[in-house]
């Protein structure tokens, strides 16, 4: 996980001065790092909001090039993974349960993506295909919001 922080942090510097390339390649080394860590860490917590963070840092950062459709890409990628996480029998109780949880997050976050940026074709396939899964777990009362921020920002 330290790796994870490290690539993530570097990459937010780089973000912050500027230079989109250079933290575009660091978010994808944190995305892949994220992606082993998710069920290989023993926090399932924080190993579920390292992919978060990780796609939404990405999303960022498209936004700030001002290509929202990329940015909807990888909102609708974290939402996504949690959704199939949360249902998958072969992974611990935990980490499925986590998984849930974060996932009223991601459905949040890409709410208000559409709101402030539209629909884009996956937003709507996805929203389409998981409505009801999505509206469970915006309902659900032991899905509280979580303390951890996402993104850079």
């Amino acid at each position: 996980m330290q790796h994870w922080k490290r690539t993530t942090d570097h990459a937010n510097r780089l973000f912050a001065q500027g230079d989109w390339v250079d933290a575009r390649e660091h978010y994808l080394q944190a995305l892949a790092l994220a992606q082993v860590l998710l069920e290989r860490w023993h926090d399932v917590d924080e190993a579920v909001a390292a992919l978060v963070i990780a796609h939404h840092n990405l999303a960022d950062l498209h936004l700030r090039l001002n290509q929202p459709h990329e940015s909807a890409d990888y909102l609708c990628a974290a939402h996504q993974r949690l959704l199939q996480a949360s249902h998958e029998p072969r992974l611990p109780q935990p980490l499925r349960e986590a998984a849930l949880r974060h996932s009223a997050r991601t459905y949040t976050e890409l709410l208000n993506f559409i709101a402030e940026y539209g629909q884009y074709p996956r937003t709507a396939r996805l929203l389409n295909r998981q409505a009801g899964v999505a509206s469970e777990l915006i309902a659900a009362p032991e899905v509280a919001p979580h303390s951890l921020n996402y993104g850079i920002h």
